[in-house]
């Protein structure tokens, strides 16, 4: 299948905010079409739709459903309807791409994920750090050995959107962002691509979540503010430990001036390390011991089959952010294109999606009793049984 045989595909976004953008561009860009929108209410899609470029919204959400054009689902939504939007998808028959995280807990993660396999529908999570193609490097030298067995992983999230009290966003209110904030909406990316890179699980954690502004100010109906009690955390910081043996450190912030975002990592290996900056996405540092440090620049000439394949310009043609979304989306319709999901999927699917909420459900356990506490995973890929969900 080329890249020409996915324009023969249709989607359909929900939500009309940031990320809807960012979704619609990179379809556009891989010559998909996008049939329409829909958002909290049909108003506001229509706003939208005529100030941000989006398509033309649906009446409702039953409506894009009901549309057989529409070959997959894009859920860019809050979180809290994350579960609802993508069970409904499944079951009217579309593929789903879904945003972090799948939802606000592991049974809802899991329930998807059963969903999901009954559906034979391709499914995916926008974990689109993978994508870049300085990590998609640092996996295949992880892969091919070069590196060593890993010692330890240490980085960080950092950004600062949220680091004064008249910032606000829905992600505050946990009833609509989920009970934890950085780590869901951050921390998440960071975790899931660590995990591919090293190709390993977390076993257990260790965290301490912090709110350094307990309150914010909340635009209320009168086109002013009200005050907020703030619950979620503002701070992260979080050891962990990888099946194998595998050390890890993690800081997380929303509040951290000049940082607007910036993930990085390092990872140790016995023979080498390899280190990554998401606001320097062209640069993956090595570094030796018995010998000069080297800074491999994104080009395609230089890399493994693995880095070039989603490296779509020459060497100092930068690619950055929206290219990581692009390179998700070309192997995610390339799927759906196929019939249904691979054996061996190139993409995070619904299964990395439950295996972060497990994590973070970890993090809330350790943070609430200061503990070293197990990833609870139970008996296969998910921790919530088939019985429990009947």
């Amino acid at each position: 299948m080329t890249d020409r045989g996915l324009t023969d595909l249709r989607a359909a976004i929900v939500g009309t905010g940031f990320m809807a953008k960012v979704h619609a561009e990179a379809l556009r860009r891989l010559g998909i079409d996008v049939l329409g929108v829909v958002g909290s209410s049909h108003d506001r899609a229509i706003e939208q739709a005529h100030t941000a470029g989006l398509p033309t919204p649906y009446p409702s959400y039953e409506d894009l459903l009901e549309d057989e054009r529409v070959d997959v689902v894009h859920i860019t939504s809050p979180n809290d309807m994350h579960h609802a939007h993508a069970l409904a998808a499944l079951r009217a028959g579309k593929h789903v791409i879904c945003e972090k995280p799948l939802a606000p807990s592991p049974a809802e993660t899991a329930e998807l994920c059963l969903e999901a396999e009954r559906s034979g529908l391709v499914h995916a999570v926008n974990f689109m750090s993978r994508f870049y193609s300085q990590c998609q490097e640092a996996r295949a030298r992880v892969e091919d050995g070069s590196i060593g067995p890993m010692r330890v992983v240490s980085g960080a999230y950092l950004q600062d959107w949220m680091a004064k009290d008249t910032d606000w966003n829905w992600r505050v209110d946990p009833l609509r962002g989920g009970p934890l904030r950085i780590v869901g909406d951050i921390g998440s990316h960071w975790l899931d691509l660590v995990t591919f890179i090293s190709g390993r699980r977390i076993d257990a954690v260790i965290a301490d979540l912090t709110t350094v502004i307990p309150e914010r100010q909340r635009p209320n109906q009168l086109g002013g503010t009200s005050p907020y009690e703030v619950e979620t955390e503002d701070v992260a910081g979080v050891l962990l430990r990888f099946e194998g043996g595998g050390r890890g450190v993690l800081t997380l912030s929303q509040v951290s001036s000049g940082r607007k975002n910036a993930l990085s990592f390092q990872l140790d290996g016995a023979g080498a390390s390899l280190a990554w900056e998401s606001e320097r996405p062209e640069e993956l540092w090595i570094g030796h011991r018995d010998g000069p440090n080297e800074l491999l620049l994104r080009d395609p000439a230089l890399m493994s089959t693995r880095g070039a394949a989603t490296s779509d310009y020459p060497g100092g043609h930068t690619q950055g952010f929206p290219d990581a979304f692009k390179a998700l989306y070309r192997a995610v319709y390339r799927a759906v294109a196929a019939g249904g999901p691979p054996d061996e999927p190139d993409f995070p699917t619904f299964v990395d999606g439950h295996e972060q909420a497990l994590v973070a459900d970890a993090i809330a356990r350790s943070a609430g009793d200061g503990r070293w506490t197990t990833v609870e995973r139970g008996d296969g890929i998910l921790s919530t049984t088939k019985e429990e969900l009947s």
